[in-house]
């Protein structure tokens, strides 16, 4: 009996040893920790404290790189080792929620990766890739000139530089006032179509000239547009009806307040061709009017057919239906679909539309086909297991770029509808998301919803550079970029244009 009541002794007392132990190793500071930790939370007791610092480092570094599960009511502070308890309530006077502490994390990541960007600290993203090796086995007959051109892009892409551009417009009042939602390049990439948000609501226009890239001081000119809506713009493409990107076509969602660009009537959605003669002119009393406005319901899509067995055509991709509709004659087609459309493009060999569905399925329709009940339309059918944000056409269209919204983008060979290429590292959760194709620099480039823009080789998919946004990580702040190697014209500057919140950025080569 009196054995028994010792070791029940001796146990208590390491208890309150064990006790005191945590206690003094938590309120131990430690001020370089990214999340530091309010004094109001001292008195807490950390859980699953991790090994003390008389231990082996080796095993602390092990844990940290191993994969830490995730507790309910508890984070993983990585530097510290060990676990904290969250503080309750999700009022804004709590400083440790899960969604603050992945927010300080991800900011701390961004500011180190635009530190070592500001210091040039870049490895070439292949082993062994530079412009001098490249040279000699170009000399040597080992390349081919594609092949010698696409690796020295990967070179360039992974040395440039930001610089920001200087924006001018006529109307001093606003240039710099809005932020940017999206821009859109020409095919000559010699003007940028944008949209962007307005303070009290709604959307505008502009467009930017890009001829004043090759100077050395990084200077455009913007010219905005008399017309404004106070409906989301949700896609934009140029249309080439009088001559090459002589309009802009975007449509419109719906909104409680219809206000039609037209000035007049009240409608559920429209979809408008915009002249771009609209903003160059000097005299606001020699600009066009609108050319056209269709009324339309919920729009998601919009792509322009260059075909000409379909000239002067549009297509919109609306709630569970394509509409495809003549400019010129008003005809109209319209295909029902099961799942609602959210992005499109026509081929330009044939008259063929590809469509990407929230339900993941892609599918082409020919538009030349007669509207008949009961008639399939589709044609070529691929699948992802998530909605389809973004479709691609290469040159060639034997093959489809794909992106969904579980941050997949898919290389698909349309004669074997077989997914023959998966680029990794894009992010996306619920955002519809834009893919860029650049065959001629072997390149794509996409901007995930964590504001990361992302580079990878067409050729192999290999990852070539992450560029973190100048701007804090957020829904309303994820970057617009358009790439090319002749930004400005035929003579113009290689690079990347980013446009975050109200500024502009050129990503030069060296």
């Amino acid at each position: 009996m009196k054995r028994n009541y010792r070791r029940g002794k001796e146990k208590h007392g390491w208890s309150n040893r064990r006790h005191n132990y945590h206690s003094h190793r938590y309120r131990r500071p430690n001020h370089n920790n990214c999340t530091e930790r309010p004094e109001q939370e001292e008195p807490q007791t950390p859980v699953n404290a991790g090994p003390s610092s008389s231990e082996d480092p080796s095993s602390s570094s092990l844990m940290q790189n191993s994969v830490v599960p995730e507790l309910p009511g508890f984070y993983y502070d990585s530097e510290k080792n060990r676990y904290f308890r969250l503080l309750p309530g999700h009022n804004n006077y709590n400083p440790l929620t899960k969604e603050s502490i992945q927010y300080k994390a991800m900011e701390c990541k961004r500011l180190r990766l635009l530190e070592e960007e500001e210091k040039q600290k870049k490895k070439t993203t292949r082993a062994g890739l530079n412009s001098s090796m490249l040279l000699q086995k170009r000399q040597l007959g080992l390349l081919s000139s594609t092949s010698y051109c696409r690796l020295v892009h990967e070179l360039k892409v992974n040395c440039m530089q930001r610089r920001k551009i200087e924006i001018h417009s006529p109307d001093s009042s606003v240039a710099g006032t809005n932020n940017f939602k999206i821009i859109v390049a020409d095919v000559a990439c010699e003007r940028i179509f944008t949209v962007n948000d307005v303070e009290h609501g709604g959307c505008k226009y502009g467009i930017i000239n890009l001829s004043g890239l090759g100077k050395d001081s990084l200077t455009v000119e913007m010219y905005d547009n008399l017309y404004f809506t106070n409906r989301k713009v949700n896609s934009v493409c140029w249309a080439s009806l009088t001559h090459p990107d002589s309009h802009v076509l975007y449509p419109f969602k719906k909104s409680k307040i219809s206000l039609c660009l037209m000035g007049i009537a009240e409608t559920p959605g429209c979809a408008s061709l915009l002249p771009a003669s609209l903003f160059s002119s000097t005299n606001p009393g020699d600009r066009p009017g609108m050319l056209c406005s269709f009324k339309i319901s919920t729009a998601w899509s919009c792509a322009w057919c260059l075909n000409p067995q379909a000239d002067n055509c549009f297509s919109t991709g609306l709630t569970r239906r394509v509409l495809v509709t003549n400019v010129v004659t008003g005809h109209r087609q319209t295909f029902g679909t099961s799942s609602d459309v959210l992005a499109q493009q026509f081929a330009t060999q044939t008259p063929v539309l590809y469509n990407g569905c929230r339900s993941g399925e892609i599918f082409s329709i020919d538009v030349r086909q007669r509207n008949r009940k009961g008639q399939s339309w589709k044609a070529i059918r691929l699948f992802h297991d998530s909605p389809v944000t973004s479709i691609r056409l290469l040159e060639a269209e034997h093959y489809l770029m794909a992106a969904d919204m579980a941050g997949k983008i898919k290389l698909w060979d349309l004669r074997t509808a077989k997914c023959v290429k998966q680029y990794k590292g894009h992010h996306n959760e619920y955002a519809i998301l834009p893919l860029h194709v650049n065959e001629e620099e072997g390149l794509l480039t996409a901007v995930g919803q964590d504001c990361y823009t992302r580079i990878w080789s067409l050729q192999d998919a290999h990852l070539l550079r992450t560029i973190p946004s100048p701007h804090p990580s957020s829904k309303d702040a994820i970057p617009s970029v358009v790439f090319s190697s002749r930004l400005g014209g035929s003579r113009g500057v290689p690079g990347l244009l980013m446009a975050v919140k109200q500024d502009l950025y050129h990503f030069s080569y060296n």
